[in-house]
């Protein structure tokens, strides 16, 4: 009898401890692919807010590049199309310039991101705050350019607003550009606000 009984017992623990063998063996590949999806995560962010300074920068040095003169028979008579003729295409130049240096003060927080994800819960709420109101600024100042541009091609009848995109073609192709690199920074950003939710709801 009691050898038996110390033999179920020996059985018993044996058990036991294979279970509690087998139950980190199981977490770590969780944690891995859980720390690898993070990762995933922050690198995109980083590449992402490149693409953003890229397209900000584009669109700016566009649109503060645009300007064309009609040629007529005398140089005392010209008709000239600036950037700086229309109130929402200078708000645009100037405003650009602050989202490129949000966008360059915020690659710092994003590597941060990427070396310490585990911890980077403090500048990534951060990042996604400041993120948001980019993108309410930047959607602003596109879509204020975007309204000229649409005049400028279009017109307005009712306001006797004529097109002049007939005329000033290479300023007209210009401006364009310029909105849609604006917009395409918008784009960024709010995949950026995504991203950010993302880690946030991970952590």
């Amino acid at each position: 009898m009691e050898k038996g009984n110390a033999t179920a017992t020996i059985n018993i623990a044996e058990t036991s401890s294979e279970r509690k063998g087998k139950a980190p063996l199981l977490a770590a590949p969780m944690e891995h692919a859980k720390g690898g999806y993070k990762r995933g995560i922050a690198i995109f962010d980083f590449v992402l807010r490149l693409s953003a300074l890229v397209a900000a920068l584009t669109a700016t040095i566009t649109m503060g590049t645009t300007d064309q003169t009609l040629p007529f028979f005398t140089q005392f008579f010209q008709f000239q199309a600036s950037y700086d003729d229309l109130p929402a295409f200078e708000y645009f130049v100037i405003t650009n310039p602050i989202v490129r240096g949000y966008l360059v003060l915020s690659i710092p927080f994003s590597i941060v991101c990427i070396v310490r994800r585990p911890h980077a819960v403090g500048p990534r709420l951060l990042l996604i705050i400041l993120d948001t109101v980019m993108v309410a600024l930047t959607t602003a100042v596109a879509s204020a350019a975007a309204a000229i541009v649409y005049l400028a091609h279009n017109g307005n009848p009712s306001a006797n607003w004529l097109a002049i995109c007939q005329q000033f073609t290479d300023f007209c192709q210009k401006v364009s550009g310029a909105v849609v690199a604006s917009f395409i920074t918008v784009v960024m950003f709010l995949f950026l606000v995504v991203l950010s939710a993302i880690a946030l709801r991970r952590n």
